[in-house]
């Protein structure tokens, strides 16, 4: 009797460590930490998301950029995980520049762009030779371009898909259409009678909904503006990933975009 209470103490003594290690192993693959890249004034709609799924296990880093052609880079990088910045046309674009292969795994929101002045309340009211400024990355200028032509302001070259100032065949006020880093439109309005400018940028400036004087329209030719939730294609299928993609889903993440955006962008998926 005594001989198989040794043996068996033994045995539990061998078993401990290896039950140990077992256990520690599933705790730390539960936990698991995501890099979300987005956009500084999106961190109001993402911290909610960010503790919801920490209840869950998954660790959100949230990591802030300031201009459109980072995120892409640090995602490709893996510096980053997801990101959620971009619609779309312009993941589309990158890839075909970069020869990159990010895919969306979510849709977010509509974020129409926004003809902004502080000199005038009406797109009437620009004179010849005023200055409009345009955000200067490919996709968002020949965007911008659209957004002038329907405001009645330009034409442009309909064959050419993403216009420059290069492809306006007509500008009857003479204006001045000047192309900046998309980050810096809002300041642009200090010395242009107009900005064209990006939801999160004018979000982000505070500038108010009565400085708009001309809105982008919401039908299926702004489909590929639709903004996501974007990976590396090696990642699309990843568990985790697509629980971030339901948790930001949600009503919840609906009322914090009504409240903190006012209307700018609205539920896309």
């Amino acid at each position: 009797m005594k001989k198989s209470f040794k043996h068996f103490s033994w045995l539990l003594l061998l078993l401990i460590p290896l039950l140990i290690v077992s256990g520690c192993g599933k705790s730390s693959s539960s936990n698991k930490t995501v890099k979300v890249g987005i956009m500084g004034s999106d961190e109001k709609i993402w911290k909610p998301i960010q503790t919801k799924l920490k209840k869950d296990g998954i660790n959100i880093k949230l990591v802030t950029f300031t201009d459109y052609n980072q995120p892409n880079a640090a995602l490709t990088n893996h510096e980053i995980d997801l990101n959620s910045f971009q619609h779309t046309f312009f993941m589309d674009q990158w890839n075909k520049a970069h020869k990159t292969d990010i895919v969306s795994i979510g849709k977010t929101v509509r974020a129409p762009l926004r003809l902004y002045s502080k000199k005038v309340k009406s797109v009437s009211a620009i004179k010849k030779g005023d200055q409009i400024t345009i955000p200067n990355d490919s996709t968002n200028e020949g965007r911008a371009l659209h957004l002038l032509q329907s405001a009645g302001l330009i034409k442009v070259d309909s064959k050419v898909k993403l216009p420059t100032p290069k492809n306006i065949t007509q500008n009857k006020l003479n204006l001045k259409i000047t192309a900046v880093d998309a980050a810096q439109t809002p300041r642009s309005l200090t010395d242009a009678t107009g900005a064209v400018i990006n939801n999160e940028f004018a979000a982000e400036a505070k500038l108010p909904n009565n400085e708009t004087i001309f809105k982008e329209k919401i039908n299926k030719a702004s489909i590929p503006y639709i903004n996501i939730i974007a990976t590396n294609k090696s990642d699309k299928n990843n568990k985790t990933y697509k629980k971030i993609v339901k948790a930001y889903q949600t009503e919840a993440t609906k009322k914090l975009l009504k409240k903190y955006y006012h209307g700018l962008t609205i539920p896309a998926w």
